[in-house]
């Protein structure tokens, strides 16, 4: 059902590709014009010479393409590029990353069901966890993602599903993927982690016991402002089950979009280690003035998972949390104060963005759930792009004198 692009390329090769190598070149399909860049197969539908060929193309689902809501020529380069790189037996792109993380949690679970989530989640990836999946009839119990004993006692019974993101969106709580995943499993349950923040260039959970590995491809993976878009990695097992639900519902990538984000893969590596680089310049800046209450930052020893982010990350990604004193009032004076920064709930861009999580990604949430989480109404969360840091922190140190 899977079948892979056969590149002609690849097989002048005689030597496997790196990492980085696979992001430019991986999975690449040319048509008869032996283009450069990527083709985009701007089409809904394909025809067939006689009505018996179309007959034997949907008899061999897979085999042909029928339908770009099924299957797209440049949507096909961009889920097995991504599949090389995270190193899984399958991906599938999906319009959003909520439509990613909607279809991994839900085609894997029934009336019935148990899921277990931390409560430190995207506001949205909370309400599938917290408020949709009960409509179907799935228990759902939310956790302290960062006590083991907590995660431990909810796995003591069995459970269908574990639904979990480190560094948690926006205060970077870090899990222990390797502990929870073998509890998950002992309880029965597959465990689908989203990981946005930390990208697959830092962090790779298939090799840590998750089973399936979501992204909002929209972040760090296009990395440039240009449009949405999902991927689900994951095994044939799972394929077996995902693959019907996305094909049903069709929450399609656009072939469009697939090429930009194919685009996108080309200089992950280099743009997600030049702003992990200036993350960790900005969080020492901001750790150390005297206006900033909290700051965190995986690469911060004063981080409470340092080590543990030290020991299953090979960087400390992107984003920063900090505090201000004074609240949202001061929160806001210091965002419309900075010059280069720019104000966008986005992250992952190139450019360095910056929102105010309370009034924003997680403003549904209660003044309690928030709090839970460490989110307070003084609680900015920075996306580093990559300007020269020093830039960066000038534009911080002016909008804080103002403070």
């Amino acid at each position: 059902m899977f079948s892979k692009i056969d590149d002609k390329h690849a097989r002048r090769r005689t030597r496997p590709l790196r990492p980085q190598s696979q992001l430019v070149h991986g999975a690449s399909l040319r048509s008869g014009f032996d283009e450069t860049s990527e083709a985009i197969f701007q089409t809904s539908g394909y025809v067939y010479n006689r009505a018996e060929d179309a007959e034997s193309a949907f008899a061999t689902d897979g085999q042909r393409y029928v339908y770009s809501r099924f299957r797209n020529p440049t949507v096909a380069m961009f889920e097995q590029r991504m599949a090389l790189y995270e190193g899984s037996e399958n991906a599938f792109a999906t319009a959003s990353g909520m439509a990613a993380v909607f279809a991994a949690v839900i085609s894997g679970l029934k009336a019935g069901d148990r899921l277990v989530a931390p409560r430190a989640l995207f506001g949205s990836c909370l309400y599938i966890c917290k408020d949709l999946a009960p409509k179907y009839g799935i228990e759902a119990v939310i956790i302290d993602g960062c006590d083991l004993e907590q995660w431990k006692q909810a796995l003591s019974k069995p459970t269908q599903l574990v639904f979990l993101e480190t560094p948690s969106n926006p205060t970077l709580e870090v899990i222990d993927l390797r502990t929870v995943c073998d509890l998950a499993h002992k309880a029965g349950a597959l465990v689908v982690v989203d990981n946005v923040f930390a990208t697959p260039v830092l962090q790779k959970p298939l090799q840590l016991g998750a089973d399936v590995v979501v992204y909002s491809a929209t972040k760090h993976i296009d990395g440039q402002g240009r449009c949405l878009g999902g991927v689900i990695l994951c095994s044939n097992a799972f394929a077996e089950v995902v693959h019907p639900f996305l094909r049903h519902t069709g929450p399609t990538l656009s072939p469009f979009n697939a090429w930009v984000l194919l685009k996108g893969l080309e200089t992950l590596e280099l743009r997600v280690h030049a702003q992990s680089a200036n993350a960790g310049k900005v969080a020492r800046f901001l750790a150390g003035h005297s206006r900033i209450r909290r700051t965190v930052y995986p690469g911060l020893e004063s981080h409470p998972q340092h080590a543990l982010a030290k020991a299953q990350m090979s960087g400390f990604g992107t984003l920063i949390a900090f505090d201000v004193d004074g609240g949202k009032t001061e929160a806001f004076k210091l965002m419309n104060a900075l010059e280069l920064i720019l104000i966008s709930n986005n992250l992952g861009d190139s450019k360095s963005l910056i929102t105010h999580p309370a009034t924003s990604t997680h403003q549904r949430l209660t003044d309690e759930e928030r709090a839970r989480v460490g989110i307070f109404p003084g609680t900015i969360r920075l996306s580093v792009g990559l300007e020269d840091a020093d830039d960066l922190v000038e534009d911080l140190e002016q909008a804080l004198a103002g403070l």
